[in-house]
């Protein structure tokens, strides 16, 4: 389906001290589907005081946020660099007689990992706790035929633990609900829910608190998108309002390098640095920004790996194809367990997703 290509075996160039991992996990426990990415954006316009020349909110709800470069007229680059603040998750769409809650999914998911979960519902008058489970039958009375199922997500729903009267006074069609997971360190790995693609996120911050002093080369547009989940809409009108002159989709990628999987299936491995994306069923990057950023990364020795992706899409797809057209690429972050409560990154992936930006627009 995919494979990958290391660029550079360089050992990484700083160390995870110089990350502020507790800024990541704090954006992983932030909850924010699509249309209701709140919490995060509130976080991100705290953290990006002092670090742009101008911060606006726009009228999807993308928070864009501009620091100047100092390169000459003419040879300056607007480099729009795009990573999006929700998450997969659900919303209300029925209560039934009993007062379980049925919901729409909001991003793609595979049930298989949403059994006996833990929710919370956002409901108008405070968060709800919840258990998201499908219906049917427990295994003490369920034949073999019928625990070989896997069900849809019309089949989930969930209980509140309150009667269907206080649910319906409390809760109504349209309200948020999250996975819940708190976000940890295991081994080398920062896992938590939403790194899909909170890590983008906390990469891009970090980026503009490289050059909270001095500035870079480019004129760097950090976007913080909404929607991606759902089609990649607020990338979509960002890019047309901003007009870049280059575009870098920011995001995560399938690190399948794991058990029950062929190596010419990983797509990505961890702990051997940034994905330069080639190729995913949304875009074709420009290759000769593929071919500069690969270059960029041999000649500082920051490891990067070349990225081919049979399915998925980026912000870099909506950057790409924006009036007359942006040459873009996207840059993906090896992500293992994508799509589930514990998508996990690597320290090491993340310093050179930072380094790899900041060698480009410095």
């Amino acid at each position: 389906m995919a494979k990958s290509q290391t660029v550079s075996s360089a050992a990484p160039t700083s160390s995870d001290s110089e990350l502020r991992l507790d800024v990541l996990m704090h954006l992983s426990n932030l909850p924010g589907v699509p249309g209701q990415e709140d919490a995060v954006r509130d976080f991100v316009l705290a953290e990006l005081d002092g670090l742009a020349d101008d911060v606006r909110v726009d009228a999807l709800g993308n928070v864009i946020a501009t620091r100047n470069g100092e390169g000459k007229k003419g040879k300056r680059e607007r480099v729009m660099v795009s990573a999006h603040m929700d998450e997969i998750g659900f919303l209300v769409r029925f209560i039934d007689e009993k007062g379980f809650v049925r919901v729409q999914a909001l991003g793609g998911f595979d049930t298989r990992n949403l059994f006996a979960r833990d929710v919370t519902v956002y409901a108008r008058g405070g968060a709800l706790p919840g258990i998201l489970t499908p219906g049917g039958k427990p295994i003490h009375i369920s034949s073999a035929e019928e625990r070989k199922k896997i069900p849809e997500v019309k089949e989930f729903f969930i209980d509140l633990g309150l009667d269907a009267e206080e649910v319906k006074r409390r809760v109504r069609v349209g309200d948020m609900v999250t996975l819940d997971h708190t976000a940890r360190r295991v081994g080398s790995l920062v896992c938590g829910k939403a790194m899909d693609d909170r890590a983008s996120v906390f990469m891009l911050l970090e980026v503009l608190r490289h050059f909270r002093k001095t500035p870079p080369k480019h004129d760097l547009i950090a976007v913080f998108s909404v929607q991606e989940e759902v089609g990649l809409r607020g990338a979509i009108t960002a890019a047309y309002g901003v007009e870049p002159t280059v575009g870098i989709g920011l995001d995560v990628t399938l690190a399948v390098d794991t058990p029950g999987v062929s190596p010419d299936e990983a797509v990505t491995r961890m702990g051997e640095g940034i994905g330069i994306k080639v190729f995913d069923s949304s875009m074709i990057s420009t290759r000769s920004l593929v071919d500069e950023f690969y270059d960029l990364a041999e000649s500082q020795g920051i490891r990067a790996q070349m990225e081919v992706l049979g399915q998925g899409g980026t912000d870099g797809a909506a950057i790409q194809r924006s009036r007359a057209g942006v040459p873009t690429l996207t840059l993906s972050l090896p992500t293992r367990y994508i799509h589930s409560v514990v998508e996990s990154v690597h320290v090491d992936d993340l310093r050179s997703g930072v380094d790899l930006l900041v060698a480009y627009l410095g």
